[in-house]
């Protein structure tokens, strides 16, 4: 099964990034793996605080993460797999793709602000070349409807 992988983060355009790929799931009967990479500078305190700390973080992915899981279940039928890492995005995101031959597209959310698409997608993009699945990037103030249209 191939299966469509998004990055879970706090930025906006995650939402159109999440419809997209549920969507697409749904359409091609696909799966869903939603990654969301805890930043290894959150920890640097002392062992016991970053432990707390590591668990609050897990703790918020899996709320954030829920909302996402139960629209896609309730308005798509997909029932997409929840993936935590720790270290720094963009080389969390290459070794999950290179450890699961299932994943097939990333899909990442465009930001609308005037400084660029984001972070994400100008890094990613940096290292699309080598990358063995194609990237998908969807317009951050794309419509839902027009979502709907194109998948």
């Amino acid at each position: 099964m191939r299966k469509f992988l998004v990055v879970l983060d706090d930025s906006r355009e995650c939402l159109n990034a999440m419809r997209f790929a549920a969507m697409r799931a749904a359409h091609t009967g696909g799966g869903v793996a939603i990654l969301s990479v805890i930043p290894p500078d959150e920890f640097n305190h002392w062992i016991g605080v970053g432990e707390v700390m590591r668990e609050e973080a897990r703790e918020r992915i899996h709320a954030h993460y829920e909302v996402f899981a139960k629209w896609m279940r309730d308005k798509q039928s997909v029932e997409p797999e929840l993936v935590i890492r720790e270290g720094d995005a963009v080389p969390e995101i290459i070794a999950h793709v290179s450890e699961d031959p299932e994943i097939g597209v990333l899909v990442l959310g465009a930001g609308t602000d005037k400084k660029g698409p984001g972070p994400l997608v100008t890094q990613m993009s940096r290292s699309s070349g080598s990358l063995p699945i194609p990237i998908t990037i969807v317009p951050g103030d794309l419509s839902k409807e027009k979502l709907e249209a194109i998948t």
